[in-house]
């Protein structure tokens, strides 16, 4: 994730994992980020409620927790 404004602008958060987009509710692991986050840690949960793959579309929710130095 990419941060384009305010006080955040710059700063991003990694995760590191592969997306199995077909499980409906997924956890990821944030390892780390730039900027702001540098040395952050935490996990995301992620919600897809929709998937349309013939028309490219997508309905996902990222719900994240990070703690940051």
């Amino acid at each position: 994730f990419v941060f384009t404004k305010g006080k955040l602008n710059g700063s991003t958060l990694i995760m590191v994992t592969r997306n199995p987009i077909l499980i409906p509710n997924r956890e990821f692991p944030i390892v780390g980020g730039t900027g702001f986050f540098q040395f952050s840690r935490g996990v995301a949960n992620v919600k897809t409620y929709l998937l349309d793959p013939v028309a490219g579309i997508a309905t996902v929710e990222y719900n994240l927790t990070v703690v940051h130095y």
